[in-house]
């Protein structure tokens, strides 16, 4: 609630009552910012949703160099995060640094209409994932800077509920097109090259191309002169993060333990691209409705994601992070051995959006309660980084498995290296045993030796 401050200095701004917090409390860039990640999202999703049968059954690319092209496009943009964070603070412009990113995704997706060996495509991958690192940082930059800390939970839980949405529309909207379009894949490329160029345009014209801080501060405030107050602020200011400080978290034994248990399941976590595929295979899906795949996976994600938060925060972080990495294990259990019947697809895409619910804002929330604040977002990414990494990695190793050995002794072999993968996590992540006196007193004694 908010009260007015009596003790605020001369010329700063009064605290806004209670009404008029309730009336502004998601700001206009929240929205507009939600309003261009559910459009872009759209674009990427119809992309997504192709790409995989696009690739293998349309251009015969082999399922190792499929593997290869997914790590690029799931493991380019964390790297580039950092990149994108530290732009937009040094030139002190995150919409400008925001809109680059989205340019450079919407720019790739018409190229990809042009593109026919591995080679042209791995390019324009690697830049569309540049586009979406660049973006990340400084979108959710806007975010904060233009709520309220105390209204910032609902902000960004409203911001990323609009982007899961288009998660949503972008494979129905994909599924739509090749139903209708004689040059499906063509269609769908063109198609989300202009759904891309319009979040571009909306970002443009309705986000502010200030910071939006709704806080008063130096930057709001009219010229005055200096005190030996300003003089003890600015000594208190926090140095800027260097790179020895980011390495230096991971001396901190639970971030690092953390860390280590992020990349072994990562390693051992088939991408989604592959999970769609091999669920096509066992179960006959046509080509027509292998875009509905994803919507399965992020119904189920969007259902669960808070219940599954919230059931973290009650019964522990360790319990729900690695019950849903059984869970993934249940959906490739299925996948091996279960047999083809019709429900097989909806289970097992109820396992995978489970999965994801159990685990991706759990890992970050245990993550961010072992860093400092200072170094939140360096410790963030460290682990997201070190995650996309392994994902990468496996990617190729499956993919080249696949190559190899076929899909079920390469899913055999996931399965099996998830399961000792979790059981050491498991044993890593265990809660440390309070300390204990080196001796207890006896209550009979009463006296001593």
């Amino acid at each position: 609630m908010y009260l007015a401050d009596r003790s605020a200095p001369a010329g700063a701004e009064p605290a806004p009552d209670r009404g008029s917090v309730r009336a502004a409390a998601v700001a206009p860039t929240v929205l507009a910012l939600g309003t261009v990640s559910l459009i872009t999202d759209i674009s990427s999703e119809m992309v997504t949703a192709v790409l995989p049968l696009y690739l293998i059954a349309g251009l015969g690319l082999s399922p190792l160099g499929f593997g290869a092209l997914d790590g690029v496009y799931n493991g380019v943009s964390a790297l580039v995060q950092l990149t994108g964070g530290h732009l937009a603070d040094r030139v002190r412009n995150h919409k400008l640094i925001a809109g680059l990113g989205y340019g450079l995704s919407a720019l790739c997706k018409p190229l990809l209409l042009f593109a026919h060996s591995l080679g042209p495509i791995s390019v324009i991958l690697t830049l569309e994932r540049t586009g979406k690192g660049l973006r990340t940082a400084p979108r959710d930059a806007l975010i904060s800077l233009s709520t309220p800390p105390e209204l910032q939970g609902r902000a960004f839980g409203v911001h990323r509920a609009m982007d899961t949405t288009g998660a949503l529309l972008g494979p129905l909207a994909a599924f739509l097109i090749l139903s209708v379009a004689v040059d499906g894949y063509d269609a769908v490329f063109g198609v989300s090259a202009c759904v891309a160029a319009l979040g571009v345009v909306v970002l443009m014209l309705f986000v502010p191309s200030g910071d939006g801080d709704p806080r008063p501060g130096p930057r709001t405030r009219p010229p005055r002169q200096r005190t030996s107050d300003d003089s003890a602020a600015a000594a208190e200011r926090p140095a800027p993060v260097r790179l020895r400080d980011a390495l230096g978290l991971l001396r901190l034994p639970q971030l690092r333990n953390l860390a280590v248990c992020a990349v072994l399941l990562g390693l051992t976590t088939v991408s989604d691209a592959f999970v769609y595929l091999l669920l096509q295979r066992r179960t006959g899906i046509g080509d027509q409705w292998f875009p509905l795949l994803p919507l399965g996976t992020a119904a189920v994600f969007l259902l669960l994601a808070v219940p599954a938060g919230a059931l973290a925060d009650r019964i522990g972080r360790r319990t729900v992070f690695l019950t849903g990495h059984a869970l993934l294990l249940a959906g490739y259990a299925l996948l091996l051995w279960a047999p083809a019947l019709p429900a097989l697809p909806y289970l097992v895409l109820a396992l995978h959006g489970m999965f994801y619910a159990a685990t991706d804002g759990v890992l970050p929330a245990a993550v961010a309660a072992t860093v400092p604040a200072e170094l939140r977002a360096t410790g963030l990414a460290l682990v997201g980084t070190g995650q996309a990494l392994a994902r990468f990695g496996c990617s190729l190793a499956f993919g080249a498995a696949w190559t190899l050995w076929g899909t079920g002794p390469a899913l055999a072999a996931a399965a099996a290296g998830l399961l000792c993968c979790a059981a050491v996590a498991g044993f890593v992540l265990r809660p440390a045993a309070p300390a204990l006196p080196l001796s207890l007193p006896d209550p009979n004694r009463t006296g001593s030796p």
